[in-house]
């Protein structure tokens, strides 16, 4: 007879409750949210405005996806 010597859980999704996953549904919609603001007005700067914040243009969704978690984790 076989039996399971130990549980896998997913990352950021706890096992406990229908509670936690909501809680976990509402992080990760936080997290986009913030994401595609920060995208979105970083977006419509110009290239200088960029450079003067000393970002490029191809900074722009790694910066974001920072800020993110970053507002996330606090």
């Amino acid at each position: 007879m076989a039996a399971a010597t130990h549980q896998t859980v997913l990352k950021g999704a706890p096992a406990t409750g229908l509670s936690s996953l909501i809680d976990v549904a509402k992080a990760r919609f936080l997290r986009y949210r913030i994401y595609r603001q920060t995208v979105n007005e970083l977006s419509v700067l110009s290239n200088r405005e960029l450079a003067d914040l000393g970002l490029h243009r191809s900074m722009i969704r790694r910066m974001a996806m920072q800020a993110a978690e970053d507002y996330v984790a606090s």
